[in-house]
């Protein structure tokens, strides 16, 4: 016999799951109930419709578990019909029982607390309106047990079912909006725990990096200064051979540039620490950023294109923004260099670029990593440089999409705060 599929995990899986459960309990309990208060007690109840109740609420639930046996997830919507089905087997069951004089009327409040604490606004006062809907109808129509002294016989309503009435509706509508604003704020603030604990394992992640760098741009001054020394000696040597000369010249030139990359490198560090980022015009930004990569990719093609909008976008900018911009435009680059389309769009709150390729697009599993862990779709790439974009623009308050565009490539959208203009 094969094995059971495991229930799915989400939130609302398991909500159903309990909910099952509850109901198994509840039905049972309501079921003894009702043989204690025939046998015992003498009710009389329309026995068949009440057994035929019970009956159908067991095959609910028999079939729900079924469900969850299957890989497809619980909506929201699945989860409210289930809450539907047992405020109308209550209803069904109080009908025959004595409807608004059985004792346990209140027992409406479970859907309508287990719907406040589980389900959107909207869902959870569906479930209290139609919960308070039921008790008005059971209030003026139902069969009567004499046995529990409050039946049609005692007269028109009295106050005893009136102050039940009024009582419910009150708890019914406290119940649904402070436990919904409770379980709201619970998942609030386990959402925002989430991005916290993703946001400093991020930047651990980053420090590791910045910190290897920052050993190794050490490390290499020692055999840059050596090979400096080594090269002086070797042009001393090489008088007199103008290739060779040429060559050493050449060679000596690369080792300077490296040493004074590694210094640059060390003094920005510092500056950016201190530095506070500046305000600029988001169009004039964009176009100097693409400037200085067309000059470290002339084999691209390009097209600039700006949204017409009122207004000017403001951006919050600093070298390491555009170093992020200038890494993800090299890997459209790198995806096919023709035809490119960078595009600047805003609205009243962000400044959206997109960065349009032609390449042959991003394979779904690892599209929800890129950026998030060192995971490169390149075949020699490390992931660092797609993984340092997204904490930069993070930290700007931004984020990167990529997506895989409907007529083919890839298109990457980074979304940044507007901001004001400086004075």
């Amino acid at each position: 016999m094969p094995a059971a599929l495991p229930l799915p995990l989400s939130t609302p899986n398991r909500n159903l799951v309990r909910l099952t459960i509850v109901r198994g309990i509840t039905w049972t309990g309501f079921l003894a109930a009702i043989i204690i208060g025939i046998e015992l007690l003498g009710f009389e109840l329309e026995v068949p419709a009440v057994i035929a109740v019970i009956i159908a609420m067991a095959m609910i639930n028999v079939v729900t578990w079924w469900r969850l046996g299957r890989p497809r997830a619980v909506t929201h919507s699945e989860y409210l019909a289930h809450l539907l089905a047992d405020v109308a087997g209550l209803t069904l069951l109080f009908y025959f029982t004595g409807g608004s004089t059985n004792p346990f009327i209140n027992y409406y409040l479970v859907p309508v607390t287990i719907a406040a604490a589980t389900l959107p606004w909207r869902h959870a006062w569906a479930i209290a309106a139609t919960a308070m809907a039921a008790y008005t109808f059971l209030m003026g129509f139902y069969h009567p047990v004499p046995q529990l002294g409050h039946g049609h016989a005692s007269g028109p309503l009295n106050l005893h079912v009136l102050g039940m009435w009024l009582n419910f509706a009150l708890s019914a509508s406290l119940v649904t909006f402070f436990i919904y604003k409770m379980a709201h704020a619970l998942r609030s603030r386990d959402q925002a725990l989430s991005r916290t604990r993703e946001a400093v394992l991020r930047n651990e992640q980053v420090l590791a990096v910045a910190t290897q760098a920052a050993g190794t741009a050490h490390e290499l001054g020692t055999p840059l200064s050596t090979m400096a020394v080594l090269l002086a000696e070797m042009r001393d040597e090489a008088r007199g051979n103008a290739v060779l000369e040429k060559d050493i010249d050449l060679l000596r030139r690369q080792v300077d540039t490296c040493k004074s990359r590694l210094r640059h490198l060390v003094a920005s560090a510092d500056r950016r620490r201190m530095a506070e980022p500046q305000i600029l015009d988001a169009e004039m930004w964009l176009a100097e950023v693409v400037q200085r990569w067309l000059v470290l990719r002339p084999d691209v093609s390009h097209r600039l294109e700006v949204a017409e909008r009122r207004g000017r976008p403001w951006l919050a900018v600093d070298p390491t923004l555009d170093q992020a911009l200038t890494n993800l435009l090299n890997n459209a680059a790198d995806a096919n260099p023709d035809d490119i389309t960078i595009r600047l769009d805003w609205n009243a709150e962000d400044v959206v670029i997109d960065i349009r390729d032609h390449g042959p697009g991003v394979a779904m599993s690892i599209a929800d990593q890129l950026g998030e862990t060192f995971v490169s779709t390149k075949s020699k790439g490390m992931g660092i440089g797609l993984f340092l974009t997204h904490a930069t623009i993070n930290r700007f308050g931004g984020g990167v999409s990529l997506y895989n565009h409907p007529e083919g490539g890839t298109l990457t959208e980074v979304t940044l705060p507007r901001r004001e203009p400086a004075d």
